[in-house]
């Protein structure tokens, strides 16, 4: 699958579809042109469209060109797009001096040789989190720099679990969660909200609870995929989550606990802003393993990276760019802007001492996993998409969790 344009393209529109993890969206950007010839003029894409040239964003970007004593020129599209066309552009010689990719991507680009080492430019990842850096790391080898994560964890509504004498705290393990979500239906208010769409975000959504029951991504059908599977089907079958989990996206998915109505919502860091304006108090809580502990959560997020160029010598400019968007202090403003938790303990600490809310965000990232990370790279779309398929057969009533998952595994090997 891996030697044809073709397949590439596929991976890359399979894992762009994770831009809504990010909470990215936005339209695209035709007129993204190829590297810059001599002229001090550099060429920088990345995947927010939100952020125009007078944003905090759009003025680092170009600061950091200054900086590097060049002109930037910077092109923004969403991800999907962003993933094409540098595969693309790649390959007619013409790609950008540096690019924002979201993580998942970046193993479908370094398989299509698109990509640089960090150790070949003399870039700096130590201070970086080892399993945020983990996502764009190949065969050993790091070839980008994490511009923060986000993830995701239970965020709660304090008055509706108050109402139904629920303990947050009590929230330790599946059994525990169960039961406050049945305390709140007998209570006459609603359980849990998720998205389980038939899409990349159904699978994430899903991973922390395969993974919280030490689910394998290599053995779909074991009988731990199974219980995780089967403790979404218990809620849906019992009432604590409503059926329309098989078509929310994660959007859907908040607004639903936006209403006041449910007492959880398993939704990402990026729904922080509109938690604040929720006409009720909530907190969060990290997503428990099925026998206590946090599970580990996927890592959302983008990486900073250098695309091969035939003249060698833009790289040092290249990498003086990268260097500046990823240093601490330009981290700091970034990942506040984008809501992001940033990917070097430095920084986190800082976040939290200007937001304390961001707190068990960091513990979940702490906790969280790269969808490609342990050798999958451009495995993992082959792998996704049998599994939301298995969590949609399931939840719709179609087949049972072992049936589900021993169909998806059969598609995953022949992928």
């Amino acid at each position: 699958m891996r030697n044809t344009r073709r397949i590439l393209l596929t991976a890359i529109a399979a894992v762009g579809a994770l831009t809504s993890v990010a909470a990215c969206g936005g339209g695209s950007d035709s007129s993204a042109s190829g590297s810059g010839k001599a002229g001090g003029t550099y060429n920088f894409w990345d995947p927010y469209p939100q952020f125009d040239a007078s944003s905090a964003w759009g003025k680092l970007v170009t600061k950091c060109g200054t900086d590097a004593g060049v002109k930037v020129k910077r092109t923004s599209m969403d991800t999907t797009d962003l993933g094409n066309k540098a595969l693309l552009a790649a390959q007619q010689g013409n790609a950008p001096d540096v690019m924002l990719v979201d993580n998942p991507v970046v193993s479908t680009l370094v398989e299509a040789g698109i990509l640089n080492k960090t150790s070949d430019l003399g870039l700096d990842t130590s201070s970086i989190q080892k399993n945020i850096l983990g996502a764009g790391v190949i065969d050993n080898a790091s070839y980008g720099v994490p511009i923060g994560a986000n993830t995701l964890a239970l965020y709660y509504n304090k008055k509706i679990l108050t109402a139904a004498h629920v303990d947050p705290a009590s929230v330790k393990d599946w059994a525990s969660l169960t039961a406050a979500l049945k305390k709140v239906k007998s209570a006459g208010k609603k359980g849990i909200t998720f998205s389980a769409i038939n899409t990349e975000e159904g699978s994430f959504q899903f991973l922390p609870w395969f993974w919280g029951a030490g689910g394998d991504l290599t053995k779909l059908d074991s009988d731990k995929g199974v219980a995780a599977l089967s403790l979404w089907k218990q809620w849906v079958d019992g009432g604590y989550a409503p059926k329309d989990v098989l078509q929310n996206t994660q959007t859907t998915s908040w607004q639903e606990f936006a209403t006041g109505d449910y007492a959880f919502s398993e939704n990402g860091t990026w729904q922080l802003g509109n938690a604040d304006k929720a006409d009720f108090p909530y907190g969060v809580l990290n997503i428990p393993g099925e026998n206590g502990g946090s599970a580990p959560v996927p890592t959302g997020g983008e990486f900073v990276t250098v695309p091969v160029q035939k003249d060698t010598s833009r790289y040092d400019v290249s990498k003086k760019i990268v260097t500046c968007l990823t240093n601490s202090t330009n981290l700091l403003t970034t990942d506040t802007t984008l809501t992001y938790v940033a990917p070097t303990a430095q920084v986190q600490a800082q976040q939290v001492k200007q937001k304390p809310e961001l707190k068990p965000w960091v513990g979940a990232v702490a906790a969280a996993r790269g969808r490609t990370s342990g050798g999958l790279g451009t495995k993992y779309p082959t792998i996704s998409q049998p599994l939301w398929t298995a969590v949609q057969n399931t939840l719709s009533g179609g087949k049972s969790p072992q049936a589900a998952l021993d169909a998806a595994q059969t598609a995953a090997s022949k992928g």
